[in-house]
């Protein structure tokens, strides 16, 4: 399967569409983005792997007044695996309510379902070091 620049666009606006809705508040739309099963890998964060949309949530109310403020997802770079999946990479900044910000690396597993686009894995991973680290 190739690709169609709706199905970029499609998954493109998934990617973003995560700001929106954790931002917003509303984490009973979580299944708009994520599969059910959803593998959520903040092990980076130091908060390990949060496993279907239910534990997705819970984490994220656990986290509470912890939650940046602001999700802003860019540089998404999209790329068709041979199971039909795509890998989505882009980069995150979260801001803070005090005003600090934090740069991430979102790496997702994204398929098509039933109903439409999904990401099924995200790895998401801190970037603290200019420069990977070299």
């Amino acid at each position: 399967m190739t690709l169609t620049a709706e199905d970029r666009t499609a998954i493109i606006e998934l990617i973003s569409l995560h700001g929106h809705l954790v931002d917003g508040g509303e984490l009973d739309r979580m299944d708009e983005l994520f599969t059910a099963d959803i593998r959520y890998d903040v092990t980076d964060l130091g908060g390990g792997i949060i496993l279907g949309l239910a534990a997705l949530r819970e984490a994220a109310l656990a986290l509470g007044e912890a939650n940046p403020v602001g999700h802003h997802v860019t540089n998404i770079v999209l790329r068709e695996l041979a199971d039909g999946t795509v890998r989505g990479l882009s980069k995150g900044i979260g801001v803070h309510a005090d005003g600090t910000c934090a740069s991430v690396t979102y790496e997702d597993v994204v398929a098509r379902g039933d109903g439409g686009w999904r990401i099924t894995h995200r790895k998401v991973v801190r970037r603290r070091v200019p420069l990977g680290g070299r």
